[in-house]
C-alpha cells in the first residue's frame, strides 16, 4: 500500500483541528481514497478555548475539526482516549522527570496512541490506514516493504517524532504532506481555496497538555516541592532549588546560584540526580559526550547488524551529527565522530540512513569528555 496507491483506501483522516490534519485529510479524499475523519479526544477536561497558539485537544479543536469535515465532505466522529493518554503519556512524562530524565511527550504520543491505539481501532473497524498531518514521506521499495524518509521540505521535516513507528505501523501510515515542496504558507493559502476555516489558525506549541507553557510549574503541582542542593562538579553547595525536576541537561538559566563560578563563566546544569534530589551544575565544556547507550530501540523495518555509520537527530528541531551504532543485547550503543551537548537521558536518539528513518531508541546513559580532554579542546 502506498500513498498513491491505485486501489481506493478506507482511510482514518487523524484531524486534531489544525490546518496541516485538514489539509491532509483534503487531499486523501481528493485522491479518490474512502476518509472519514476523526478527532482525538485526549483530556479528561478540555478548555473551550486554547491560549493562542498553545495547547490542543480542546473543545474549539474538536469544532474546527469538524467543520473541516464538513467542508471536505466526509464522515466525523469524536474519539474519547483521555484515559490512554492519561496512562500512556502524560503518567510517563511525569515520572520520566521524577526519574531524572527528559522525556518527549510527542514521540510517545505517536507511538502509544496515534499508531498504536488509534491504528488497532482503526484496522478493528476495517480501515486501511490512519492519515496524519505529519511532515514525512513514506517510500515503497521494489519488495513492497516500506520506508520512513526525511520530508522533501526539511525546513518542516517531522520524522524525528515519527522513528518509533514500527514496521506493521508503517505498513497503515499515510502522511499526504511530506513528498511536497510547499511553505508553510502554501499549506495555509491551499487551505483557503479549498474553504477550510483554519487556513489562518496558529499552530499549536510546546506540550499540548501544559496549555499555559510552564512545564515545571505542572510538574510542580503533580511531584511537590523537593528542596534539594545545587552541587559543582566537586561536590560543593553552590545553591539550592525547589525539585529537581524542574532542572534540564544543558539548562542555564534560572539556576539561582548565589554566586559566580571561579572563572566567572556561565554554569550549566550536568547532571540530575533523583535517588540524592541534586542537582550538579559546571561549565559548557563539561557538557560534551562523545558516546551514550539507548534502550528500547524501535526500529521503521528490519532491525540492523552489526555496527554502521548513520547519522542521528537528538531533538525534534536539532541538526545531524555523524554516528557510529551497534546493537548489542538489546541496547544501542552510539559514538558520535565529534562532541555534542544538551544530550540528557530520557531523549530520543533517531538514527538515519541518508534521509531514511532507521529507527529510534531512549537515551539511558551519556559519557563525557574528561577535564582534561575539554581543556585540551
Amino acid at each position: 500500500m502506498t500513498e498513491n496507491s491505485q486501489r481506493p483506501l478506507r482511510v482514518l483522516a487523524a484531524m486534531s483541528g489544525g490546518v496541516d490534519s485538514a489539509v491532509a485529510a483534503a487531499r486523501a479524499a481528493e485522491a479518490g481514497h474512502d476518509v472519514t475523519g476523526v478527532h482525538l479526544a485526549l483530556s479528561a477536561n478540555p478548555q473551550s478555548f486554547r491560549t493562542g497558539a498553545r495547547g490542543c485537544c480542546t473543545i474549539e479543536d474538536s469544532r474546527d475539526a469538524r467543520r473541516a469535515a464538513d467542508v471536505i465532505g466526509i464522515p466525523f466522529y469524536v474519539w474519547d482516549l483521555a484515559e490512554r493518554f492519561r496512562e500512556d503519556v502524560v503518567e510517563d512524562f511525569v515520572a520520566e522527570y521524577e526519574a531524572g530524565r527528559t522525556p518527549n511527550p510527542c514521540l510517545r504520543c505517536n507511538e502509544k496512541i496515534k499508531f498504536a491505539a488509534l491504528l488497532d481501532k482503526a484496522l478493528a473497524l476495517g480501515f486501511d490506514a490512519v492519515c496524519t498531518g505529519h511532515y514525512a514521506t513514506i517510500v515503497t521499495g521494489p519488495d513492497g516493504a516500506r520506508e520512513l524518509h526525511r520530508a522533501s521540505d526539511m525546513a518542516k521535516d517531522q520524522s524525528y517524532v515519527l522513528g518509533v513507528l514500527d514496521e506493521r505501523q508503517l505498513a497503515h501510515a499515510m502522511f499526504p504532506l511530506g513528498d511536497t515542496l510547499t511553505t508553510k504558507d502554501e499549506i495555509r493559502a491551499e487551505a483557503e481555496r479549498r474553504g477550510l476555516a483554519v487556513a489562518k489558525k496558529p499552530d499549536s506549541h510546546d506540550i499540548c497538555f501544559i496549555a499555559d507553557g510552564d512545564t515545571q510549574g505542572f510538574l510542580a503541582n503533580r511531584l511537590g516541592k523537593a528542596e534539594g542542593d545545587i552541587v559543582d562538579e566537586s561536590g560543593t553547595k553552590v545553591g539550592s532549588h525547589d525539585g529537581a525536576y524542574g532542572f534540564t541537561v544543558g539548562q542555564r538559566k534560572g539556576l539561582r546560584i548565589g554566586h559566580p563560578a571561579a572563572d566567572g563563566k556561565p554554569r550549566y546544569v550536568l547532571d540530575i540526580s533523583p535517588v540524592d534530589n541534586t542537582v550538579t551544575v559546571g561549565p559548557a565544556a563539561s557538557l560534551d559526550v562523545t558516546a551514550l547507550t539507548a534502550v528500547k530501540p524501535r526500529w521503521c523495518g528490519t532491525a540492523p547488524t552489526g555496527p554502521g555509520a548513520y547519522t542521528a537527530q537528538l531533538r525534534a528541531h536539532g541538526g545531524e551529527t555523524a554516528v557510529t551504532a551497534e546493537l548489542r543485547d538489546g541496547t544501542l550503543h552510539v559514538r558520535f565522530a565529534e562532541p555534542v551537548r544538551g544530550v540528557a537521558p530520557g531523549q530520543a536518539i533517531v538514527l538515519y540512513d541518508g534521509t531514511r528513518v532507521v529507527g529510534s531508541a531512549t537515551i539511558a546513559t551519556t559519557e563525557r569528555r574528561t577535564r582534561a580532554q575539554a581543556l585540551a579542546g
